[in-house]
């Protein structure tokens, strides 16, 4: 049949079984906006305050149901407004295609209105950029970018289109996403040599050693990274655990890869690692880490970084091996794949002296009550005891992160939505918008600080008119916590222009957008909201007062040994 480009575009979104879109329109991207007229009763457009928010709802979209997410903006402001929400999904691999329409091809390079580089800006922050210039490209190219997008190491793909395009017409076939690499529309892909596209072989000589490696193996530990929540390899990980017999530290981005509550589990490790998770990689004689970069807030000083032990890497994208952390042995691969295919060959193996010595160190910091204020502990204690367990989480960025990723038990992928490498202030409230649209039968909490929720609380408005039940809880010290840390430990106290003594007040804030804002100090009054907030079904902000000089503990400094903790 004939249509037009956007209508092109329209029944390709529907090829993909995409049924939530982000975005903001503008004058480039009007012929696809006319389109999404027809399409609403299969297609649910969210319109956001600002491009970036509707960036990070199509990441949080995307990590929290395992689908890839989608976004739509307009070009120039409209394209560049994404580059924050392109650059965090591509840091933490998160599976979304970005969509803007650019001038039309006669204004091409002509310092038109609204005009701008846009695939050449995203290049280096996506997987793959396309500009599409023929209509008759449309189709396939799209395609091609949800391919992209999801498979091998997933990431985010940017396409943009000639407003022309969107205008013109063009033969156009429904090709089912099952029926796609059968009927050749992704042969370009391999012509390519796009090696990210595909998942690679497996060498099944590298299980075998490794197979032999935990079996000689007195002291092993092992990290579950952000490439098991990617992969959905949370049984296998967990079934992987056991088998070994040894504890398993979680990286930020590995947050539901491994059953927070489970016994052979030491929490976060790291700059903020617990010290069960720091002293065991420091002491084992065999650290195998899945799906981790191993990057500078994990491995603070690679040289020194479990020297003891013989380094195993098992990672999907061979560019990881070796980069950061020099390895003994690693394993190329779907993190599903290699770990099922370990668990075939694995006895069970046992090793209580080593257990028993990682788990005499703390997993969790101890907090003294808060007096006037709470304590992040507090928060995190009375919100788990009342929301339920799968509730999903979504962080900003600080020290409210990390104190949300120690204190709360993550069960499953997805649970955890947080800006891990480019550790975006401004990344929860969409996120949270995101993963509430595309999980309505779970509840879904925003975890902010004050400094990180000023950036992004325009989308207020978008929980408001959407009816979207997120509960917003802002860990308020009236200061950049993270960064005052720093220049209280650091900085010889000098705190240059941390301290955020000024508005809005965030409970007439929540009002004026027309939600429900409650402030509060105890724990009692904190449960009393909670209650209230689940029992509305509807969004709400709560502002936590906590004092301005709370740390989050432990702490290792940058390019330290990772067990010279900091005195706090």
């Amino acid at each position: 049949m004939i249509l037009t480009g956007a209508e092109i575009l329209m029944e390709c979104l529907i090829e993909q079984e995409v049924d939530a879109v982000f975005g903001y329109p503008g004058g480039t991207i009007l012929n696809v906006y006319d389109a999404l007229v027809s399409y609403r009763d299969r297609i649910k457009h969210y319109l956001t305050a600002h491009e970036q928010g509707a960036s990070h709802a199509a990441d949080g979209y995307a990590r929290s149901t395992g689908k890839v997410g989608v976004a739509f903006s307009t070009s120039g402001p409209g394209a560049t407004n994404l580059t924050t929400g392109v650059a965090t999904a591509y840091m933490d691999s998160s599976p979304v295609v970005f969509i803007s329409c650019n001038v039309s091809d006669n204004l091409i390079g002509k310092d038109s209105f609204q005009e701008v580089d846009s695939t050449g800006i995203m290049l280096p922050i996506t997987k793959c950029t396309f500009q599409i210039t023929d209509v008759n490209r449309l189709a396939d190219t799209v395609r091609r970018a949800f391919a992209i997008a999801r498979s091998g190491r997933p990431g985010p793909v940017f396409i943009d289109i000639l407003k022309n395009v969107t205008a013109e017409t063009a033969e156009y076939e429904f090709i089912p996403r099952s029926e796609h690499k059968e009927a050749g529309v992704l042969k370009a892909i391999y012509d390519r040599n796009m090696v990210d596209y595909y998942v690679p072989e497996i060498d099944e000589e590298d299980i075998d050693k490794l197979v032999e490696m935990i079996g000689e193996s007195e002291r092993p530990m092992l990290i579950c990274g952000g490439g098991v929540v990617r992969g959905r390899a949370h049984k296998e990980f967990n079934d992987f655990v056991r088998l070994v017999d040894a504890p398993a530290a979680i990286t930020v981005m590995g947050g539901g890869g491994m059953n927070g509550r489970d016994s052979h589990t030491t929490g976060m490790i790291g700059m903020h690692g617990s010290q069960a998770s720091n002293i065991g990689v420091n002491e084992c004689d065999l650290l195998i880490a899945v799906g981790c970069r191993f990057s500078d807030r994990v491995a603070l000083d690679p040289e020194s970084f479990a020297a003891q032990a013989k380094i195993v890497h098992i990672d999907i994208d061979r560019s990881e091996i070796n980069k950061n952390v020099k390895t003994d042995h690693h394993i190329v691969g779907d993190a599903k794949e290699v770990l099922r295919r370990l668990n075939e060959k694995l006895s069970p193996q046992s090793h209580p002296e080593w257990m028993d010595f990682v788990f005499s160190h703390p997993t969790e910091t101890v907090y003294e009550d808060g007096g006037d204020t709470l304590n992040p502990k507090q928060i995190c204690d009375t919100i788990a005891k009342l929301v339920p367990e799968d509730t999903i989480v979504a962080t900003d960025v600080g020290q409210h992160q990390m104190w949300a990723i120690q204190h709360f038990h993550f069960d499953y992928p997805g649970q955890l939505i947080t800006s891990g490498g480019f550790g975006t202030m401004g990344f929860g409230l969409g996120a949270a918008i995101g993963a509430s649209a595309g999980n309505p039968d779970k509840t879904v909490i925003h975890i902010a600080g004050d400094g990180s929720f000023r950036m992004n609380c325009n989308e207020l408005s978008t929980v408001q008119y959407y009816g979207i039940p997120v509960i917003t809880f802002i860990f308020n010290n009236h200061t950049l916590g993270m960064v005052r840390q720093w220049q209280n430990l650091i900085y010889k106290k000098n705190f240059s222009e941390t301290t955020l003594d000024r508005g809005p007040d965030f409970v007439k804030l929540a009002e004026a957008y027309g939600l429900n804002g409650r402030r509060v100090s105890s724990q009692e009054e904190l449960a009393k909201v909670i209650e209230e907030a689940l029992e509305k079904k509807e969004g709400y902000v709560i502002d936590c007062l906590i004092d301005m000089d709370e740390m989050v503990r432990p702490m290792v400094g940058g390019g330290s040994h990772i067990t010279n903790f900091m005195k706090i």
